[in-house]
């Protein structure tokens, strides 16, 4: 299992094998927030382990079917959870495609920030993410600056995340070695 170690690490019912294991070539950065707009509950957690209760909030009920997740979460404090390891398909891009190619997840890692589109990320969240991509980077070398890509990149019209409250160039300046 490719885990990373700094992270927690819960186990997630929600993933499948790859088609090829050794094709991984993109990260995608994506946000989340569970009740919409509300931080530090449980409900990121629930959702991707499959636990969700459709009694603890309204929209809960509109998302309790769901069968999704993504490789690892990254909540406001900096901490990071694990919830597919990445040599597995994590459930997290949905209809999408990347310079014509469809199906990202057969061949993408998923980070979600715990966030929304227009609330700003935390000091803490950018400087994990640095750390997380330069573990992901490294262990898979395919995917270079050029194949790190927000969901709406991947699914253009359906999805805005990780949105206009992510700072680009701050994250892609770490990334490239600017720290």
């Amino acid at each position: 299992m490719v885990l990373y170690n700094e992270a927690k690490y819960t186990a997630s019912p929600h993933y499948d094998a790859r088609p090829d294991s050794t094709d991984v070539s993109l990260l995608v950065i994506h946000n989340i927030s569970l009740p919409p707009s509300q931080f530090g509950t449980p409900g990121i957690r629930q959702l991707f382990t499959g636990t969700i209760n459709p009694d603890e909030h309204p929209f809960y009920r509109e998302i309790a079917g769901l069968r999704v997740s993504a490789h690892c979460v990254i909540y406001r404090t900096g901490e990071i959870e694990q919830f597919v390891p990445f040599e597995q398909r994590a459930w997290h891009a949905g209809l999408s495609s990347f310079q014509g190619r469809s199906r990202c997840n057969d061949y993408a890692i998923g980070i979600e920030l715990e966030g929304t589109d227009t609330l700003f990320y935390t000091d803490a969240q950018y400087q994990a993410l640095g750390e997380l991509t330069d573990f992901i980077t490294r262990y898979y070398p395919r995917i270079t600056l050029g194949r790190i890509v927000g969901h709406n990149d991947i699914a253009p019209g359906r999805k805005t995340d990780p949105g206009a409250a992510f700072d680009w160039a701050r994250y892609r300046m770490r990334v490239a070695g600017f720290k």
